[in-house]
């Protein structure tokens, strides 16, 4: 308390939180009862909170279950529709598995009309909303293309829960397993079968780039995406990650996804994905290609185990003949060695912006290849006809005026044809 002393008297006051008249012999100082607001203005807050939050839950949920139900039941009436079968399951046999990815697994398959198929298959335990869509996602985008070097989709299958995917069946499974399995067979895969084979999956992702009606990102550039038929040509595979993209865009953002040892860098930590994202997975490909080695495995030393990143560190320390196939050693000459390898180190730039295009990589290994099989290009004296040979056309068939030299001379180096009024045939 605080006392005041007065004639004849005094008077006292208590503290703040405290009550009485302060004096020793009256009631003294005590203090106060504070009701317990603070606590119930917390309590009434919180349950206002977690009633909102519950609200905004529970519409969630019934939004989404509605949503999903409506899918389900549509599936279900096309299900019915088209005379689908509960059994339908029953006729895919093991023996038959082509492949397995994330997205489901592949079988070999044969029509009525005996012709033989792929048929994509989702994972049963696995057959959601977003498999659902990336399924529908894979017609979009392929009903769209038309290119020698993309697998075709024949159509699919509406008579299961989830469609299953019905493609042309290509007898010569993955860039993958030639490269890496035990039972490889060296004469398919020498450095010119390898030059061919990444120029023809060039042409395909420029295609996709550059002459789609609208733009595509394949999102997903590896070996074990890139098929190759009976006379090994390449077809790439697998769209079901793909993402178009409007034409007035440069850059998208969407959830990373993509495979470990090919993903973009800069699209994992930005999440903006680019058409350049292609390029870095196509460059991951052809270090690949050079050094048939994996692009991830832990069975190697810690500083070996992303083959990128050994392969640029390789290349700054000038052991890049350390690390290439010792069978390409034996079929190309260094030289041509070392211009894929510098190629393949400019796609694999941590910047984006740094990298080339892919119709600039696709030009660059073309004419690689023209020099390694017409050597007397090397002795053109005639700067503008070399240019003419292996640039300005090739950047010409992706628009502009050409003549019927340039456009003859294109069709050969890239097996088909751009017409400037339908976006590609």
């Amino acid at each position: 308390m605080t006392c005041l002393n007065l004639p004849g008297t005094y008077n006292c006051s208590c503290a703040v939180g405290y009550e009485g008249d302060g004096k020793k012999n009256g009631s003294g100082c005590s203090r106060i009862a504070v009701p317990n607001k603070l606590p119930l203005i917390i309590y009434i807050s919180l349950g206002i909170s977690i009633g909102i939050s519950l609200l905004l839950i529970g519409g969630s949920s019934l939004y989404w279950g509605s949503k999903q139900r409506k899918i389900a039941n549509l599936i279900e009436k096309l299900f019915q529709e088209n005379g689908g079968s509960k059994e339908g399951n029953k006729n895919f046999n093991e023996n038959n598995v082509l492949g397995k990815g994330g997205q489901g697994i592949v079988y070999k398959g044969v029509l009525p009309d005996n012709t033989i198929v792929a048929i994509k298959k989702p994972r049963v335990a696995d057959q959601s909303q977003s498999q659902i869509e990336q399924f529908i996602n894979e017609v979009i985008i392929l009903s769209q293309v038309n290119h020698r070097n993309v697998v075709k989709l024949l159509g699919c299958c509406l008579e299961t829960k989830v469609p299953f995917l019905v493609y042309e069946f290509i007898t010569n499974g993955t860039l993958y397993d030639h490269i890496h399995t035990a039972c490889q067979r060296a004469s398919s895969i020498t450095w010119e079968n390898r030059l061919r084979i990444a120029a023809e999956t060039l042409t395909a992702l420029s295609y996709l780039h550059f002459a789609a009606s609208t733009p595509i990102i394949h999102r997903d550039v590896k070996t074990a995406n890139i098929l190759l038929d009976d006379n090994y040509v390449a077809k790439v595979s697998d769209f079901g990650s793909s993402r178009l993209i409007a034409i007035d865009e440069t850059q998208l953002s969407t959830l990373v996804q993509g495979t470990r040892g090919y993903l973009d860098l800069e699209y994992l930590q930005t999440g903006q994905l680019t058409e350049k994202s292609d390029v870095y997975s196509f460059g991951a490909v052809l270090v690949e290609l050079l050094t048939g080695k994996k692009v991830i495995s832990f069975s190697r030393p810690e500083a070996e185990r992303n083959l990128s990143m050994y392969f640029i560190l390789a290349m700054k320390e000038d052991r890049l003949l350390e690390i290439v196939d010792k069978q390409m050693m034996n079929d190309a000459r260094v030289d041509k060695l070392k211009q894929v390898a510098i190629l393949a180190k400019r796609c694999l730039e941590v910047k984006g912006d740094e990298r080339p295009s892919m119709k600039e990589v696709a030009m660059e290994l073309e004419g690689l290849r023209m020099t390694e099989k017409h050597p007397w290009v090397n002795d053109v004296t005639d700067s503008e006809e070399t240019q003419h040979l292996l640039g300005d056309q090739f950047l010409d068939a992706y628009g502009g005026e050409t003549s019927m030299s340039n456009s003859i001379v294109y069709d050969r180096m890239t097996n088909h044809d751009i017409s400037p009024f339908n976006g590609g045939r």
